[in-house]
């Protein structure tokens, strides 16, 4: 290893670098995304430096005390197996050592090496495709009469009703992180209502730089009470959309898998959500989509 490299936060001017590396990684992120997860803990994305050029990054970020994540660990290829990779890591757990659980997706590739340090396997995410929209079938899959919802803009419903959804179905909290995902101009966002404007489900769709520099979309988070209205949500977010849509689905959904495919869309890959600490005891029956998987 060098003796130059050195781990600091990231600059708003490395941001673009470090998605065009997870892009090149096939993480296919979405449009401002890092900005994102900087502003949800402006301690929590650091990049690892030689002479104070970046070759690597992890993102950290602390929700709350019992809650932390971990992901956008990338190292450049032409600097890997020689130790920096293992200082960035290092580095994650030290500053997450005092969170209760930390969670992180793992390629299939990666399960044996988080293991080794404590962090356990709970369940599957897949991620789904769709290749353009004109493939949904034409009438709903579902035959369920739907009169009572109805699809709105998410301006159109108040945050505080969206928050205490999301408080609802997520393992912890993260109304910083979900208003400033919610609120970012680059993509939509959509809410169900009934007729007295309760939030029975809501979803974003944002632009995503795909490995071929394409652009494509990716749906999340998505969560609704029923498989029906979740399939009245996906419909809206892509209605009009000719490029490839990603979305990436938690395991643990009993109904998703069945719903997508029947939808038309394939399943492209998966990754391996893994805890260190107090997994939390939540149900994800009703989460369709995932927010980012470098942020849970």
């Amino acid at each position: 290893m060098n003796t130059d490299f050195s781990i600091r936060l990231i600059s708003n001017n490395e941001i673009l670098n470090v998605t065009n590396w997870a892009k090149l990684e096939g993480f296919a992120p979405g449009i401002d995304d890092i900005s994102i997860f900087r502003n949800t803990d402006r301690q929590g994305i650091w990049v690892g430096c030689i002479n104070d050029k970046p070759i690597g990054s992890i993102a950290c970020v602390k929700y709350n005390p019992q809650y932390g994540f971990i992901g956008l660990f990338i190292v450049k290829k032409d600097y890997r197996h020689k130790g920096y990779g293992v200082s960035l890591w290092k580095h994650a757990l030290n500053y997450l050592r005092d969170i209760e659980c930390i969670g992180l997706e793992a390629a299939p590739n990666r399960l044996k090496d988080y293991q080794k340090w404590g962090f356990n396997m709970s369940s599957i995410t897949n991620r789904w495709k769709l290749h353009d929209a004109q493939i949904l079938p034409t009438k709903n899959f579902y035959k369920d009469l739907n009169c009572d919802f109805k699809v709105v803009p998410g301006r159109q419903i108040s945050s505080t009703a969206v928050l205490n959804y999301d408080s609802q179905r997520e393992p912890s909290p993260r109304p910083h992180f979900l208003r400033d995902w919610l609120n970012n101009p680059h993509g939509n966002v959509n809410a169900l209502i009934d007729k007295n404007g309760m939030c029975h489900g809501f979803g974003r769709i944002r632009p995503c730089i795909l490995k071929d520099n394409k652009q494509g979309w990716r749906i999340g988070p998505l969560l609704a009470d029923t498989p029906p209205l979740a399939e009245l949500l996906i419909r809206q977010l892509v209605s009009g959309l000719d490029n490839e849509i990603l979305l990436d689905c938690p395991g643990l959904n009993p109904y998703a898998n069945y719903l997508l495919s029947n939808l038309g869309f394939s399943e492209i890959s998966k990754t391996y959500r893994m805890y260190k600490g107090n997994q939390p005891p939540f149900p994800m029956n009703q989460v369709y989509g995932l927010a980012c998987l470098e942020l849970g």
